[in-house]
């Protein structure tokens, strides 16, 4: 698709929630306030001409590799978000996004994601094959009070689960969706802690991708004074995503 005549180098998206999308408790959750940030980044690349549809000519295709969320609140269902983003750097095969969630004017979640330029036949990285000159960058707004990191990983963590890939599992790029990894890791947590919104901030690292049928491992640890839990994923032993949980 070309370049829309409405593009602009930071986009505004207003999303309702609805039920689907909340927990028993009737505020969003955590998987799903994921999903609205990649819908809100998807659409700006859309109408900045390098989107996923418009990658494909080139059989390429952006995928997440960090992400790091801090959750001052969480809206309810039909509460109206509105979801602003900017680029904060763009080159080559490489882009550093920025969003932030706003209820009625009042910001209640920052995040910052790093995203790759991936080719979907060759399955590796490359540089962007498309123009992106015209997006203007803003590399000292940030959204986050901390920048994304590399997960330390504990490696005797403790085993919690063990998983088969299925194809509900699944994305168009024919991996495994960055947030079922959340959503499986988020399955082995206190239930308490989600329904009284303790997170307060989540941080995701994705190494390796995964694909249909592959068996892999979930492990999880926490640290001494329980304010963070770490979870790791492994496939034949090998890391391929990690979260860092923080708990306000």
């Amino acid at each position: 698709m070309p370049i829309s005549p409405n593009f602009t180098s930071v986009l505004s998206k207003d999303w309702e929630i609805n039920f689907t999308q909340c927990t028993p408790t009737g505020f969003l959750k955590y998987t799903d306030l994921c999903n609205i940030l990649q819908l809100t980044a998807a659409a700006h690349s859309e109408v900045g001409g390098i989107s996923f549809y418009d990658m494909q000519e080139f059989h390429q295709a952006w995928v997440l590799s960090r992400m790091r969320v801090e959750v001052h609140a969480l809206p309810k269902w039909q509460d109206v978000v509105t979801v602003k983003t900017w680029i904060n750097s763009l080159e080559n095969s490489r882009s550093v996004r920025a969003l932030e969630m706003y209820v009625n004017g009042k910001k209640i979640v920052g995040c910052e994601t790093y995203w790759a330029v991936f080719n979907t036949l060759a399955r590796r990285p490359e540089a962007l094959a498309l123009p992106y000159e015209h997006f203007e960058l803003f590399p000292e707004n940030r959204a986050t009070e901390e920048g994304f990191s590399k997960i330390n990983i504990n490696h005797e963590k403790e085993a919690v689960f063990e998983k088969t890939v299925y194809l509900s599992d699944l994305d168009i790029v024919n991996h495994v969706n960055n947030v079922k990894y959340l959503e499986w890791c988020l399955d082995h947590v206190d239930p308490k802690r989600i329904l009284k919104q303790e997170v307060k901030s989540f941080e995701m690292n994705f190494m390796k991708e995964l694909s249909l049928q592959d068996n892999v491992v979930i492990h999880e640890s926490e640290d001494d004074d329980h304010t963070t839990a770490t979870f790791s994923i492994t496939k034949d032993e090998k890391t391929c995503f990690a979260l860092e949980l923080h708990w306000k």
